[in-house]
C-alpha cells in the first residue's frame, strides 16, 4: 500500500503534512504540532522553517503564539490533499480493507468533505459503487466517525444501479458527480462517462 513516505523522505514532514491536511484550515502552534506528530520539537522546528521557505506554510503571530497553517496556494496543495485522504482516516481503512468490503469498482470522497468544508445535510461524502458487504462498511464508517466525531454522510450502490440513474439523469447522482471528488478506488472518467 502506498504511503506518504514513497514521496518525501523526512519522517517529520510527512506527518506534519499528515497533520496539516488531516485538518484543512486549522491553524497549529509549533508545541501543538510537537503533540499530534510525536516529534522533537526542534525537528518540528526545523521543519516548519523548510516548509514555510518552500511556500507550503504560511505563519501568523496571534497573542503570544507562532501560528502555521498550510497555504491553499501551493502548488501540488491538491495532490497532497488528495495523498493524505488516501493515506490516513477512512480513506486508508477503506483501501486497506477492500477485499473485505466486497467487490468495490468505485469509491470516491466529495471535495468538501476532504477540504473539511461545511455541508448541508443532503451532501453525500463518500459514494460507493459495486457489490458491497454493507455490515462491513458500516463497521469502518462508525468506527471513523467515532474518532472524529463527526457523521458521514455515505450512498452505496451497485454498478448497474449507477448505469440507470446516470441514464436517466437523476438529479442526485448528477449532483454528486458534477461536484469535485477524491478517487479512493477506479478512474475517475469511466466513473463520471
Amino acid at each position: 500500500m502506498a504511503k506518504l513516505t514513497d514521496f518525501m523522505v523526512s519522517r517529520v514532514r510527512v506527518k506534519m503534512i499528515q497533520t496539516f491536511l488531516s485538518h484543512p484550515g486549522e491553524m497549529f502552534y509549533v508545541r501543538q504540532l510537537t503533540r499530534e506528530t510525536k516529534e522533537e520539537i526542534n525537528a518540528v522546528r526545523r521543519e516548519l522553517q523548510r516548509m514555510e521557505k518552500s511556500g507550503m506554510l504560511k505563519s501568523e503571530h496571534r497573542g503570544n503564539r507562532l501560528y502555521y497553517f498550510f497555504k491553499p496556494s501551493y502548488l501540488f496543495y491538491q495532490e497532497l490533499l488528495s495523498l493524505v485522504a488516501k493515506t490516513t482516516g477512512l480513506g486508508k481503512a477503506i483501501i486497506k480493507n477492500r477485499q473485505k468490503l466486497g467487490q468495490i469498482k468505485f469509491a470516491m470522497f466529495s471535495g468538501k468533505y476532504v477540504r473539511g468544508l461545511p455541508r448541508s445535510n443532503d451532501d453525500v461524502e463518500l459514494l460507493i459503487v459495486g457489490q458491497v458487504i454493507l455490515p462491513q462498511l458500516a463497521i469502518l464508517i462508525r468506527e471513523n466517525e467515532a474518532k472524529t466525531g463527526q457523521e458521514i454522510n455515505y450512498t452505496v450502490m451497485t454498478e448497474d444501479e449507477l448505469k440507470f440513474r446516470k441514464n436517466r439523469r437523476d438529479p442526485f447522482i448528477l449532483q454528486v458527480l458534477s461536484n469535485s471528488r477524491v478517487m479512493l478506488v477506479g478512474d475517475e472518467q469511466e466513473l463520471v462517462s
